[in-house]
């Protein structure tokens, strides 16, 4: 595998450079045209002035303007994409050196602090995975990405997902193409607001009533024109444009509500269409290998047009029906029938292809999932895809670590075995590593079960559904303590379907030392009932109790921390047993509390 960084670096310059060059053929460009438009205000002030110049000789100059405008438009845009991809693989290259830029899309949006691991894992939000991971253009591929990443998959749908990210890992000039389509770096698309109107009743109209409307424009135009062309002091054709105007304006007194519906309608779902019909265009022009993306590329195939010229045209058509604010189509609308004709087109595109929307939406959506995935495989080729085991509940990590970490993250083994070992109680200092392990486990269960590469040596795990306890606040506005906001989440983790990996911090930390050895025992024992698996961590030493009691499907593991040079130092290595000390007193005095 090439080195990512090597590659993205390279890129990058490529990319500088053609970003310099566009640039610097943009200023030329545009010095042109400023010196031809100037030529051509000589040319005609000498022609008014009758300075033996012909108005013929801005001819010449006019017609180099307007092809000039055209290939400065071009240069514009090979400006923007350069420009865009300079952003993509500075993002790269942050994101391997350990930094995340600011974001693009942080999945704020998905939050959501009664899920089972979300909130508590860091899945969404600033500095979270969907950060990490999320390269989508479009929101119909960021909310395939948050759901893949809100719910596990079944083990043949991880694999086949496995198979579409290794290929797509490689193809890094398909993925770059995807990441600068569009304006901008952000996606626009509103995949839920499209999906329900394509699939929503269409407006009937009579059937003769688009082609009346045509022949009505035509004849309105071709007065129009005639009216002008005569000075306005043509009395027939005056009188026969008032009658067709009296005709045009009875047409659209007839369906002004119906018209006025559609076009709001269409307001929302028609944003930034250009982008979708760009990134379906380039997966319409991909082949592929892996089944998944194979059946993703069929879903596209259908009778006529392609989706990406179908979505095309529907953008064009609003597009066209935004433009009503414009000089020209506030004159000459109203002769056109311009709102009402796009309504016409508009509601018959829907009849004829709105309910292959939806399933060209998911389509987008998974690949777009699966790129994101691919892209963030291709940056780690050393971590490899866990292996989705049938059987008992499973989790087996071997040198696991958290893909949000520096690359010196230090790497643990965690085995946790429903024929064996099930439940690790994990004691230690403050800041030695506790928490970190759960995020590790369950960050690394999400993106295997999503599909990804996972950061570790190896994982093997069963089908595990996660809920984790890491988190729980209390709630002025909701009325309700740290400890019931904790017991609430408990009960909802022993809800989840079986098996379940849970991961609990500091467990029923809210309550007195005696109910607490006996709730937490109690919720334990609950979760081993119901052929789970997991970890719990803890500072109070009186819950490694709970361990031995359960032994052998259950073990005491422990973090550690040592002075050097009269500094707490960690070495973040997870050990079998009790942790022997605490660092609290010392934490206490380094920050200057008394004691």
């Amino acid at each position: 595998m090439p080195d990512p960084r090597a590659v993205y670096a390279q890129r990058l310059n490529g990319k500088q450079q053609e970003l310099t060059r566009e640039d610097r053929q943009h200023r030329t460009f545009g010095n042109l045209r400023l010196l031809l438009f100037v030529i051509l205000g000589i040319i005609v002030w000498l022609a008014l002035a009758r300075q033996s110049v012909s108005i013929g000789w801005a001819a010449a100059p006019l017609a180099a303007f307007v092809a000039l405008v055209f290939r400065h438009q071009a240069v514009v845009q090979r400006m923007k994409a350069a420009r865009r991809a300079v952003d993509y693989y500075t993002r790269g290259v942050a994101r391997l050196d350990g930094r995340l830029l600011p974001p693009v899309e942080s999945g704020e949006r998905f939050a959501n602090t009664g899920h089972p691991y979300t909130a508590d894992l860091d899945i969404f939000g600033a500095g979270s995975l969907f950060e990490l991971l999320s390269t989508a253009r479009t929101r119909a591929g960021e909310d395939m990405l948050a759901r893949w990443l809100q719910a596990p998959a079944p083990a043949e749908e991880v694999l086949a997902r496995q198979h579409a990210v290794e290929e797509l890992r490689g193809k890094l000039d398909l993925r770059e193409d995807l990441a600068v389509l569009g304006e901008d770096f952000r996606a626009g698309v509103h995949p839920e607001a499209l999906r329900a109107w394509s699939v929503a009743p269409g407006v009937q109209f009579p059937a003769a009533a688009r082609p009346v409307a045509r022949v009505l424009s035509v004849i309105a135009l071709g007065l129009v024109v005639a009216f002008i062309a005569t000075l306005f002091a043509n009395i027939p054709v005056r009188l026969a444009l008032i009658a067709v105007g009296a005709i045009e304006a009875a047409f659209f007194y007839r369906f002004r509500h119906t018209v006025q519906a559609i076009a709001a309608a269409a307001e929302e779902p028609g944003h930034d269409l250009s982008l979708l019909s760009a990134v379906l265009r380039r997966i319409e022009d991909e082949q592929f290998n892996a089944p998944l993306l194979r059946d993703i590329r069929a879903a596209l195939d259908s009778a006529g047009e392609p989706p990406s010229r179908r979505i095309a045209r529907l953008a064009m058509r609003i597009e066209m029906l935004d433009s009503r604010d414009n000089v020209f189509v506030r004159v000459f609308g109203p002769v056109l029938l311009w709102t009402t004709q796009l309504a016409f087109s508009i509601e018959q595109w829907r009849a004829a292809s709105g309910a292959a929307v939806p399933r060209w939406l998911d389509a987008v959506g998974q690949f777009e999932a699966l790129s994101s995935l691919a892209g963030y495989a291709f940056e780690h080729p050393g971590y490899p895809f866990p292996e989705i085991v049938a059987g008992a509940p499973l989790y087996d990590g071997v040198g696991i670590a958290h893909p949000l970490l520096p690359a010196a993250a230090v790497p643990n083994d965690v085995m946790l075995d429903a024929r064996a070992t099930r439940l690790l109680l994990v004691s230690g200092s403050n800041m030695s590593g506790k928490s970190t392990l759960l995020r590790t486990l369950g960050v690394n269960a999400v993106l295997a079960q999503a599909g990804s590469v996972v950061r570790a040596a190896s994982l093997r795990l069963s089908p595990l559904s996660v809920g984790a306890s890491l988190r729980a606040t209390d709630s002025l506005q909701g009325g309700t303590s740290r400890f019931y906001a904790e017991i609430q989440r408990l009960r909802h983790i022993l809800e989840l379907p079986e098996p379940v990996l849970f991961l609990l911090d500091e467990l029923l930390a809210g309550t007195n030392s005696h109910d607490r050895r006996i709730g937490a025992e109690g919720v334990i024992r609950g979760l081993l009932a119901r052929a789970s698996i997991g970890c719990v961590t803890t500072h109070d030493l009186a819950l490694a109790s709970i361990a031995e009691t359960l032994a052998p499907a259950a073990a005491n593991v422990h973090f550690e921390d040592y002075l050097e040079h009269g500094t707490i130092a960690f070495d973040y290595r997870m050990r079998p047993g009790v942790v022997t000390r605490s660092n609290a007193l010392e934490l206490m005095r380094a920050v200057g509390l008394p004691l």
